[in-house]
């Protein structure tokens, strides 16, 4: 594992998200979106927030031209890392699956469900190094972002390939496994954060009921940009306030899970190069 640089960190928080979360910064810089692992979605823009330093990377790139399963997302959390990141926000659009989300909803997963099949999953590519997914997503964050009115904590996210929409024969089955969102971008981006050691949580937008549960044509594009769009607002305050409550990283498990281990890939510090 490399040794940190003695570098300043750039920032200590990021956003992964829509393009309306460009303006969330107000003024703001760009960083290179160069990695050992190509480039990462887009560029990097870094501002400030509640008195921290955040940096904002748009998942799907500034035009949203990468679908799903084509993000980057090894390169995404790579940079974010180097950048000196430590606890990663990850808003996210998805489909509700059983009748205890529906849309307009704000949920923050405690649970995932990997359901996706042609995506690069790991920064391990030699030796015996086992990533502890047991709980996906950092607790300490997630309780903070539920701590805010009107977002609801705990649920399981399936993550599907993508990029269509699922079948209402696959929809129902998901539900019957008690799985309550269902989402294309969730995976492999929390274990790679995790591989990384950032403290990570995504929080849901429900912006449909998936085709298992609507009835009519089932899933349909246009109103799911179209309601996560007008969800966007709220969604800024909602992770504004949680930046200014977030607890110090220091100690979570997320971090220090490979304390004792030696592990046969890089984790950058601040200023890597």
């Amino acid at each position: 594992m490399s040794a940190p640089h003695d570098h300043p960190r750039v920032a200590e928080v990021a956003i992964i998200g829509g393009s309306g979360f460009y303006e969330f910064l107000g003024v703001a810089e760009e960083v290179s979106r160069e990695t050992p692992y190509g480039l990462a979605s887009g560029p990097v823009r870094v501002g400030t927030v509640a008195g921290r330093r955040v940096a904002f990377l748009p998942r799907h790139g500034s035009g949203h031209e990468f679908p799903p399963h084509l993000i980057n997302y090894r390169a995404n959390m790579w940079l974010l890392r180097s950048l000196g990141v430590r606890q990663v926000i990850a808003p996210c659009a998805v489909g509700g699956l059983l009748p205890s989300v529906a849309p307009g909803d704000f949920v923050v997963p405690d649970q995932m469900v990997d359901r996706t099949t042609s995506r690069i999953g790991t920064f391990v590519e030699r030796g015996a190094v086992h990533v502890p997914l047991a709980d996906p997503y950092c607790e300490q964050l997630g309780r903070t972002l539920a701590s805010i009115q009107g977002v609801e904590y705990a649920a399981t996210m399936v993550v599907i390939e993508g990029p269509r929409f699922s079948t209402r024969a696959e929809s129902r089955s998901y539900a019957a496994q008690g799985w309550s969102l269902i989402n294309m971008t969730g995976a492999p981006e929390a274990a790679l954060a995790r591989e990384m050691q950032l403290c990570y949580s995504p929080i849901a937008v429900v912006t449909d009921m998936d085709a298992g549960v609507a009835t009519g044509e089932g899933v349909d594009q246009a109103e799911v940009f179209a309601r996560f769009a007008g969800m966007v607002a709220r969604l800024k305050d909602i992770v504004g306030e949680a930046i200014g409550r977030l607890p110090d990283p220091s100690g979570c498990r997320c971090a220090s899970w490979a304390d004792d281990l030696e592990l046969t890939y890089d984790i950058p510090g601040p200023g890597f190069s």
